[in-house]
């Protein structure tokens, strides 16, 4: 009889998970990770991991399978919350979300399930796994959920063949409204719970808050800037190479103070990132000011007017080889080498058409249609029709 551990969040999709590998006939472990425990930044009283940890413990109780807490919040400060905190500081824009699953639910915790003698771990993400013998060797296949509402693969794009062969994903062929169905016929405690929102496993913690705590506020300016900027009729080159074009178009416009006009302060540029409109509070434009880039050395933030500023949107980006991954090596590009792709560059983004380019010093993605918000530090993932290829970091 093989042995899964399931990552209970305390959460319905997890609770069902673990029912159906139950009915599946396997032996099922639920472990909760407590990734948490700074409860200066967790809001009012409420102590979210102590409630998901008990409503885990009820559903384990229901199924009749063993249970236990992990306390993991050592790793995941080293691993996801100074990472997130280096990231702001260079002015990038991070995704916990993406990295606690590659370093702490599919390597800490896969490392404590292996541990335990498990064969496999389990979560309640929508996605699925698929495999095929490939010159005799089995490769595995990283594809959507079956619910395109809740696809959940982007957040899974940074993952080894190693790490999905030991994956299970057991609500990936279903809908979230048959998993809540599911959960009331079972009657688990989770059933109706709403889904969380948050950081992965953190629960409530105010981001910016959070943040402000740590980073240290400085005044600066927010400066807008014009849509008929000067900036934005740059001249096109003849490009000598489709590399050189790609080149050009990845690379970012450049913003100085004196380009547009100071119409407020910040409190920090770390703060901000490219498309936020909350938090600006600037008032006297007809449309709302959108970010549109941070500078973190100057402490600047630029804004234009109207989700529909030129200064939004690219179609190319470039990610570096030290931050690019294939789930699929076997399908790596080699220099030189395109591949016509569907791509997003966040959560629930629908899939957009776009082409691969890998060049001496990493691989452009290059969209058919302008993106709005290309930001740095977050993940672009790129899929041939269900299955997700590869991802890496925004540069």
């Amino acid at each position: 009889m093989k042995r899964v551990i399931v990552g209970l969040s305390g959460g319905v999709d997890s609770s069902v998970a673990a029912y159906l590998l139950k009915e599946q006939g396997y032996e099922v472990i639920g472990l909760f990770m407590k990734n948490w425990h700074d409860d200066s930044v967790t809001i009012s009283n409420e102590c979210p991991w102590l409630e998901d940890s008990n409503d885990a413990m009820l559903v384990a109780d229901k199924l009749g399978i063993p249970f236990q807490v992990v306390d993991l919040s050592e790793q995941y400060k080293e691993r996801i919350v100074d990472y997130m905190f280096k990231e702001y500081e260079m002015g990038r824009t991070p995704n916990p979300d993406v990295l606690c699953n590659r370093e702490i639910k599919f390597d800490v915790f896969l490392k404590i399930a292996l541990d335990l003698g498990a064969d496999y771990v389990a979560t309640g993400h929508y996605c699925r796994k698929g495999e095929e013998e490939i010159n005799g060797e089995t490769v595995y296949k990283l594809l959507g959920g079956k619910d395109t509402n809740k696809d959940q693969s982007y957040f899974l794009c940074q993952l080894s063949q190693e790490q999905l062969s030991k994956a299970l994903f057991p609500i990936g062929e279903l809908t979230k409204p048959e998993v809540r169905k599911i959960a009331a016929e079972q009657d688990l405690i989770t059933a109706e719970k709403k889904d969380s929102q948050g950081l992965c496993f953190i629960g409530k913690v105010r981001l910016p808050e959070f943040l402000q705590q740590k980073l240290e506020p400085k005044e600066g300016v927010i400066v807008q800037i014009p849509e008929d900027s000067e900036i934005y009729n740059r001249e096109v080159p003849v490009f000598k190479s489709k590399e050189e074009e790609l080149a050009f178009f990845a690379t970012k416009y450049k913003y100085a103070v004196a380009d547009g006009k100071i119409v407020g302060k910040h409190q920090g540029a770390h703060y901000f990132t490219k498309g936020q409109r909350k938090g600006l509070a600037v008032g006297g434009t007809k449309e709302p000011l959108f970010v549109i880039d941070t500078d973190v050395k100057e402490n600047v933030i630029y804004t234009g007017e109207g989700k529909n500023h030129k200064g939004l949107y690219r179609n190319v980006l470039f990610v570096s080889n030290e931050e690019l991954h294939w789930i699929r090596t076997d399908l790596a590009l080699k220099n030189g080498e395109s591949l016509n792709v569907l791509a997003r560059i966040r959560y629930r983004q629908k899939l957009e058409k776009a082409t691969l380019y890998k060049v001496e010093t990493g691989l452009y993605v290059e969209f058919e249609n302008m993106q709005s918000a290309i930001t740095e530090g977050q993940f672009v993932a790129w899929y041939l029709n269900e299955e997700l290829l590869g991802s890496g970091v925004i540069a």
